[in-house]
């Protein structure tokens, strides 16, 4: 009996232990908040109504984007930042994935999201899961921000937007978002490609070695994303 207790107890432990060790993307969120709380900003009350009329017309675009757990996780083939190519199922071969969709370089919160999923990578390493993003930019711009911010995983881009339709997270941006866009120096065209301004919802998911989804998040709210520990927490639960 007490041996019994013993390795419940350090199971618990070690779980602890686990996910102490990642990073948290809200954390960073609200430092970079309390930040701008303190900074002039150069977006006008005008330019803030075009965003909250956008986020809407996104909402209503999207009500619930995004696969659902227990459901099968649609098979791609993408080109990543080097020329190479990944397919997800190949991948899935060697344990699970978490597969997270940003929209580009451009987006501090997406790039804060993915420096918070880097600084987990040992964590998740723990479980045998590996991290793959996909991006709609070109893989040009992908290269420049993996030799930037070092990153260690995989960013494939996704340039006739079909994965992001396979996931339900695509949308097309109304043409004041990307005007305003481009007057703040974001012409997102300079990252897709001329004439794509199509972008993924913000989503996360956790996909076990048989395709099948076991946690996920995806909310139109751009600023919104899935925690690393909330990552790790399902691939905790995938071992049980």
């Amino acid at each position: 009996m007490r041996f019994l207790i013993l390795l419940l107890f350090t199971g618990l432990t070690l779980q602890a232990q686990a996910v102490e060790t990642v990073a948290s993307y809200q954390e960073k969120l609200q430092q970079r908040i309390d930040k701008m709380k303190n900074a002039k900003s150069s977006w006008t009350a005008e330019d803030k109504a075009i965003m909250e009329n956008a986020s809407d017309f996104i909402a209503n675009e999207l009500p619930n984007p995004g696969l659902k757990v227990g459901e099968k996780a649609p098979d791609f083939i993408l080109g990543n930042a080097f020329g190479e190519t990944i397919s997800l199922y190949d991948e899935l071969s060697k344990g699970p994935v978490i597969l997270v969709f940003y929209r580009g370089s451009w987006c501090p919160y997406c790039n804060m999201h993915l420096r918070a999923l880097q600084q987990s990578l040992p964590a998740f390493n723990k479980y045998g899961a590996r991290l793959i993003t996909v991006t709609p930019q070109t893989p040009d711009k992908s290269s420049e921000q993996v030799k930037k911010d070092g990153y260690l995983f995989e960013v494939l881009s996704d340039l006739d937007n079909s994965v992001m339709k396979s996931y339900n997270l695509y949308f097309e941006p109304p043409k004041s978002l990307i005007a305003l866009y481009k007057k703040h120096d974001l012409a997102i065209e300079e990252f897709n490609g001329d004439g794509r301004n199509g972008l993924p919802v913000p989503g996360a998911f956790v996909i076990d070695t048989k395709g099948i989804i076991q946690a996920m998040q995806a909310q139109t709210d751009y600023k919104s994303r899935m925690e690393p520990q909330a990552i790790l927490h399902a691939l905790i639960n995938m071992e049980q």
